[in-house]
């Protein structure tokens, strides 16, 4: 589902819309290439604003995954998939840096385990023979249940308590980068642009100093240059959140693996993943 036009911008990082597609129906540009992954699958294109769909519409949906959202369309949209006990996706990529998050809310899975044999008492002695042994041959499957929460609760975090304070030394600068780009989101209705970089980049850095000040959190927990990283989608970038993010997306409908409990971060710059679990609760 996609509302929006081919840009110049999305040539450069969407490989499912064809050169020379400028101007048409983003969701319409890519349905061939979609199509083309797995000819044994469906895919349907819908042209409707997200924003003007009732809650009614996402019942019929095993998962929804959403991308270049509002962060007010990304909490309501949650809300409702949580109540409706519905999974929920969303990703981002923004210059070097990305990251999804999931609320699968309670989720079950099964986990595939190596079965563990101890040696037989008639083995060699010493504390080596005492040691259990893997037996690569047998397996095991484990039935598991984890519960995740709102995406709101994961936003809204008080970091003034004294548990919060604590986990702050280990929290993902990332985590603060995409409260600022939310916000200049919501601010500016659209995303930092190279063609407007000066003006971007100093509305960034204001973002930053104002809205972690009113999280309580020092502004350095973001350096200064985060501002000149996080213009554009880059295609390298886009290729791994997005491979992670439909990984789990596999993993949550096949009901196999652990689940990313609740954000992945990515850093370009640094070449480097972390899979955190950030909430209020």
């Amino acid at each position: 589902m996609d509302h929006k036009q081919v840009s110049g911008e999305d040539s450069h990082a969407q490989f499912l819309i064809p050169t020379g597609s400028l101007g048409r129906n983003r969701a319409e540009a890519s349905l061939e290439r979609a199509q083309n992954l797995n000819p044994m699958v469906e895919v349907t294109v819908n042209k409707d604003n997200i924003e003007e769909k009732e809650e009614d519409f996402f019942k019929d949906f095993d998962a929804v995954c959403l991308t270049s959202c509002s962060r007010d369309l990304l909490v309501k949209v949650n809300k409702i998939c949580h109540e409706k006990s519905k999974k929920f996706f969303m990703g981002d990529v923004f210059g070097y840096h990305g990251y999804m998050f999931a609320d699968l809310g309670q989720h079950e899975f099964v986990e595939e385990k190596t079965k563990v044999t101890k040696t037989s008492p008639e083995s060699e002695d010493g504390p080596e023979a005492k040691k259990p042994k893997l037996d690569a041959t047998e397996s095991t499957m484990i039935k598991k249940k984890i519960e995740f929460c709102q995406l709101k609760d994961a936003l809204e975090i008080d970091w003034s308590s004294e548990k919060a304070k604590a986990a702050l030394k280990k929290t993902p600068a990332d985590y603060f980068l995409l409260q600022v780009i939310m916000k200049f989101r919501t601010d500016k209705g659209r995303d930092p642009e190279p063609s407007t970089y000066s003006e971007d980049y100093e509305a960034l850095l204001q973002i930053r100093n104002d809205l972690l000040d009113s999280l309580g959190v020092n502004p350095d927990m973001l350096t200064d240059d985060f501002a000149s990283f996080c213009f554009s989608e880059m295609a390298p970038v886009c290729a791994v959140v997005g491979g992670v993010l439909g990984q789990e997306l596999v993993k949550a409908l096949s009901q196999r693996d652990a689940p990313h409990n609740n954000f992945f971060f990515f850093d370009g710059l640094k070449s480097s993943g972390i899979v955190d679990c950030l909430s209020a609760k």
